[in-house]
């Protein structure tokens, strides 16, 4: 596995490198007057992720991070086993192909059968066992947030350097501890950032149990159900939610808040882990 994503999370911040060339292009156009502007665009690439002899999928990312997505993709589809350590992942970026290799050949095809369509951007899919796992999933109320802290985290992820402030055009997710954003990572598809945060922690040994997951995509089932299979207990967005959304967050016992942006926020279930510290502000137009 590959060594410089190894590292201890007190040491900790990746972000996002809106300076990497390779990540944007520089296109010119015409604004509403009919001037020629200069604006930067967010670059796709197609990457084909193999589990050992086996094609998976075919993605649209950034491939900023092409190992770690690869991991954190097939976590998040429970195709890896406990029993099964992943021994190597293999980037070939002339190919735009990854492969993660086990300790034991590995065989889906029976599982890829039944896929189900999610509302993800670049056609986001979950297999249908993944939902027999978040079935069984409950979490406990160890994990609370305070308001105080929550403020505070909007605003160091609002300050954060970004491909978005650069180009705009695409999601992120962060995962935080308390008021700490420890690793934000950025994508075309909010699923390809919310798996990149998964194969992060994977890589990493990363206890979920302490962890707020942030994204700035909407509350979908679909961001529902990979917080849960992360372990994650806290899951905030700036954006709205979806019923079903807030019903799969519901029935785990997940902390569920949505459209926070400065000190305001809406949270529609697992509300018994918000520790309200501040004054609550007079309510004023955005």
């Amino acid at each position: 596995m590959s060594e410089r994503y190894r590292v201890e999370i007190s040491e900790l911040i990746m972000g996002p490198n809106p300076d990497d060339p390779r990540l944007s292009a520089s296109v010119i156009g015409i604004d509403q007057s009919g001037n020629e502007v200069e604006t930067r665009v967010v670059t796709e690439r197609a990457l084909t992720l193999y589990l050992n002899s086996q094609e998976i999928v075919t993605m649209m990312t950034i491939s900023d991070h092409p190992e770690i997505l690869a991991v954190g993709y097939l976590k998040n589809q429970n195709m890896l086993e406990a029993d099964n350590p992943v021994t190597k992942v293999d980037y070939d970026d002339d190919l735009g192909v990854v492969v993660v290799r086990t300790e034991t050949e590995t065989n889906y095809e029976e599982k890829m059968r039944k896929k189900i369509r999610t509302s993800g951007c670049a056609q986001g899919t979950i297999f249908g066992d993944v939902m027999d796992r978040f079935d069984e999933t409950q979490f406990d109320d160890n994990s609370t947030l305070s308001t105080n802290s929550l403020i505070k985290l909007l605003k160091h992820i609002n300050t954060m350097p970004s491909l978005y402030l650069t180009a705009g055009a695409i999601h992120g997710c962060v995962l935080a501890k308390g008021n700490v954003p420890l690793v934000y990572m950025e994508d075309v598809g909010r699923h390809n950032a919310v798996d990149k945060i998964a194969g992060w922690m994977h890589m990493n040994n990363c206890d979920a149990a302490d962890k707020i997951f942030y994204t700035t995509g909407r509350l979908t089932s679909e961001m529902v159900i990979k917080c849960v299979m992360m372990g994650i207990p806290i899951l905030i967005s700036r954006s709205g939610f979806t019923a079903w959304g807030v019903e799969l967050a519901k029935s785990a016992g997940l902390t569920l808040i949505g459209r926070a942006r400065g000190s305001r926020f809406i949270a529609l279930s697992g509300q018994q882990r918000i520790v309200f510290d501040t004054k609550t502000p007079k309510d004023t137009a955005e």
